[in-house]
């Protein structure tokens, strides 16, 4: 979340923000929550100054034998009037804070202006074969007839958008799992299995709620919610710590299955493994020195971008213009890959810099030195990357005429040396 004190002096570079990412924060009702606020806060300091003066004029008319009753009565009502106003201000905390979670975070200013069709190309890596001289069918009908997909036996199961993936299918996944671990554990990625659900506390301090509550799966009788990325579990690992600055950057790894409603999706990409309700994805998430958080966002792009070259499927990186950033990032790329069947290019990874604002919510922060004030560290975290659409990208863009399915010479090690996949 963004400092009280900072949208307290920029209120309308925060009001723009709200306007760039087209969000629905009030302002306007935060800094009128916040001036009562801190009017009640001084009020109080003043009450209590006063109320110190007459508690040592009633001990001086005590020592002099005075009659000191109306100075008691006038100590006893400052008394309840402080009472009063703290009570105020703790429910006014409550709703000021509140509104506080509400506010996105600033766009950082390289970040281009408008939605979905205004960002910005990056750059691009491998060859789109559009046309390779015979029809690429979709994942979904590939995938089936060489029974790596039952997507109606899933259904059956648990509804839409619980994909099943048999025999090679699943052996597909694993083998990209792994392949994936290994590239970021040999870039000094620490692995680590989190919980596949999480509190309030921790959706809260990542930014998922209140914001994007009707997204995710609740758990009511524990008061739970099933992670829509390892974002939340990891970056929380040191919710109300302080780190040793020493100790920065740190890098982190998890695969994890993830859970995500995609409420208000349907009708839109749905077919196959497009728009899942379930899917694998191993992320990435940094904690680093605020100074160099826009080299290490770079240098997590390229992370992820390595593993999309590992496979030789072609992608393109965009950055994300402020109408499509999330509520919480302030700077994003996403890379598309190429799907030859659908003939899309398709999200795969968004890769996110989210400054200071996750580390306020959650409280990390760090010590640069010894004896030196604590600050927030800056968050980044990726998807290293998702699986379900890359499944889909190399179904589609390994089909050869036959019919079989080409892999990438990377998961040979992790496929028993299969150079096909095939009935």
């Amino acid at each position: 979340m963004l400092d009280r004190k900072f949208i307290r002096q920029n209120p309308d570079r925060v009001r723009q923000a709200v306007a760039d990412k087209r969000e629905s924060a009030d302002v306007d009702a935060f800094l009128a929550l916040d001036g009562r606020h801190l009017g009640i806060l001084q009020e109080v300091e003043e009450l209590k100054a006063e109320r110190n003066r007459a508690s040592e004029a009633i001990n001086a008319m005590k020592r002099e034998g005075r009659d000191a009753s109306e100075a008691i009565a006038e100590a006893q009502r400052l008394a309840a009037r402080i009472k009063e106003l703290d009570a105020e201000r703790q429910a006014l905390e409550l709703r000021l804070h509140e509104a506080q979670l509400g506010i996105p975070n600033l766009p950082h200013e390289s970040v281009p202006a408008g939605g979905e069709e205004d960002a910005v190309f990056v750059r691009d890596w491998g060859e789109v074969v559009a046309d390779p001289g015979w029809e690429i069918r979709p994942h979904w009908e590939i995938g089936e007839e060489l029974g790596l997909l039952d997507l109606p036996r899933g259904s059956r199961v648990a509804g839409s958008g619980f994909p099943l993936f048999v025999g090679q299918g699943a052996r597909l996944v694993r083998a990209l799992v792994n392949l994936m671990l290994d590239l970021h554990a040999a870039a000094g990625f620490v692995e680590l299995v989190p919980p596949l659900m999480v509190n309030s506390d921790a959706a809260t301090g990542t930014g998922q709620l209140p914001k994007s509550a009707e997204q995710m799966y609740h758990v009511e009788l524990d008061d739970l919610w099933l992670i829509p990325t390892a974002e939340v579990p990891v970056t929380n690992i040191y919710a109300g710590e302080i780190l040793d600055g020493a100790r920065l950057p740190l890098y982190y790894q998890a695969y994890t299955p993830c859970f995500r409603r995609e409420a208000g999706a349907h009708g839109k990409d749905t077919r196959g493994l497009l728009r899942v309700h379930q899917f694998d994805k191993v992320e990435l998430v940094k904690f680093v020195h605020p100074e160099a958080s826009y080299d290490e966002l770079e240098s997590l792009l390229a992370e992820a971008e390595k593993v999309l070259q590992a496979l030789a499927l072609p992608y393109r990186v965009m950055t994300l213009a402020t109408g499509d950033l999330s509520f919480a990032a302030a700077k994003c790329y996403d890379l598309e890959i190429w799907s030859g069947g659908v003939k899309r290019w398709l999200e795969i990874s968004s890769v996110s810099n989210f400054e200071d604002f996750q580390a306020r919510r959650a409280n990390i922060r760090f010590r640069p030195a010894r004896g030196e004030k604590p600050r927030f560290v800056h968050t980044l975290n990726g998807s290293g990357v998702a699986l379900a659409r890359l499944v889909a990208a190399l179904l589609e863009n390994g089909q050869t005429p036959t019919g079989k399915v080409r892999l990438p010479a990377a998961l040979a090690p992790y496929m028993g040396g299969r150079e096909f996949l095939e009935r």
